[in-house]
């Protein structure tokens, strides 16, 4: 954490979600109907018991509430503020069937997980030592939830990192009216805290250290590298400054003070939760006027509706069946977009074109995808650059295993936190098998 500047730019945001207070907390815990056949924990990806976490708010045992969240989800501190719970658990209380408001489990859960944070609460243990070696390969929450369930079950673990900072996107991408970046490093930090997993950073996959290095040194390898870089359209005018990646800038302004002086009109084309989350971000640093350009209708966009909705409140505009033709500068620096104007099947409309002026065009059309770096290694299979995994994240090289998004093609935490559990329980059966005599895969 002391590799951020106090200056970043996220810090002028605040807490769109705010935390309970007790009373609050005890309210709304006592709401709960405590489901036995709870909706809620069907739609969780890391099968939280949301009932019975809930119940022991109601009963005063934060404690044991934590543990409950803990137990399924090691990163139930931060997936209580960046899961969509809209479409997941809150999205399926049965009070939505009773035109009830649901169960605020999010905030629930935020509120159980930040006391245990504040008692500094540890729950877990690293086992006996099993003599056996696992390097995870990136430094975001599937290799660090992995290493956490393997630490538990008494596997050494390295974790190999690129970047300086460890967390992947929870430090470099999160929204920061969601979760700052300090706060995704407190729960790494808090998470490594079992003991046992060794960190190298600056290091590149395929440069520094080759797979085959790898397979040799170690007993297994769980693949967690995430999605590369921005995706950017190669179009006229191109190489004018001020035309960037969503998330590469998301990340500058999480980590650094990002340069937006004179920028007063922003362009964002994409329509997924990144161009959202983009659009929200550029208005609440004080741009003027921002718009979200998408080739299809305004219905088709892939991202959340109801983070949408926020959106249009903080003044985006929307503007939607354009196609991107051109980059439109002078002196070297963007001054706006050219667009062509499509039908209802997204074809351009004769003689119709739109120009938008922008000071800054950012660039959400989805991230390159780093499962290449293993394509030449036996029993690995990808599928447009995504590794082919079966339900626990083996592939099919007996001692390669991955998760998050290089594996799912770019989903949730809560599903990295997830695949990355399901993928160490994997690797443990696996290293039993073999100890056995069985099959390993």
């Amino acid at each position: 954490m002391s590799k951020l500047p106090a200056t970043r730019s996220e810090t002028v945001f605040v807490d769109a979600k705010p935390g309970y207070s007790p009373v609050q907390a005890l309210t709304e815990a006592n709401r709960c109907l405590y489901c036995a056949d709870a909706p809620c924990v069907q739609a969780c990806p890391t099968g939280i018991d949301i009932p019975e976490f809930i119940r022991k708010i109601a009963t005063d045992n934060l404690r044991g509430s934590a543990r409950t969240i803990f137990d399924a989800n090691i990163f139930g501190m931060s997936c209580a503020r960046v899961c969509p719970v809209e479409v997941l658990c809150v999205g399926k209380c049965v009070y939505n069937e009773m035109d009830v408001p649901p169960i605020q489990i999010g905030k629930l859960q935020r509120y159980a997980t930040d006391a245990a944070f504040e008692r500094g609460d540890r729950f877990f243990e690293a086992g006996p030592d099993s003599g056996k070696k696992v390097a995870l390969l990136g430094g975001g929450p599937a290799s660090l939830a992995a290493a956490h369930e393997l630490r538990r079950k008494g596997h050494a673990c390295t974790i190999f990192e690129q970047a300086e900072l460890l967390g992947g996107l929870s430090t470099t991408g999160v929204a920061p009216y969601k979760m700052k970046a300090d706060r995704a490093l407190e729960e790494v930090e808090w998470v490594l805290g079992i003991g046992g997993v060794e960190v190298r950073t600056g290091v590149q996959i395929g440069v520094d250290i080759s797979v085959e290095e790898l397979l040799r040194d170690f007993d297994a390898v769980f693949v967690g590298l995430g999605l590369g870089a921005d995706r950017l359209l190669h179009l006229p005018g191109g190489d004018l400054a001020g035309i960037r990646g969503a998330v590469d800038w998301i990340a500058e302004i999480k980590t650094d003070k990002a340069a937006l002086g004179g920028v007063r009109r922003a362009v964002v084309i994409g329509g997924g939760n990144t161009a959202i989350d983009t659009v929200r971000e550029l208005r609440g640093l004080g741009i003027p006027e921002v718009s979200l350009a998408y080739r299809g209708a305004e219905a088709q966009m892939s991202g959340y509706v109801h983070e949408w909705s926020w959106a249009k409140v903080e003044g985006v505009r929307g503007v939607f069946g354009a196609q991107p033709l051109a980059y439109i500068g002078e002196g070297g620096a963007v001054t706006g977009v050219r667009f062509a104007r499509l039908d209802a099947e997204r074809q351009p409309i004769a003689g119709e074109e739109l120009t938008l002026e922008a000071d800054l065009v950012l660039l959400a059309i989805g991230q390159g995808r780093l499962g290449e770096l293993l394509g030449e290694t036996e029993g690995i299979t990808l599928e447009r650059g995504r590794l082919i995994v079966d339900d626990a994240g083996r592939t099919g090289n007996p001692k390669i295993f991955a998760g998050g998004d290089c594996a799912n093609g770019g989903k949730e935490v809560v599903n990295a936190v997830d695949e990355g559990k399901r993928a160490a329980i994997a690797i443990d059966l696996a290293f039993g098998q073999a100890l056995c005599g069985g099959e390993a895969t």
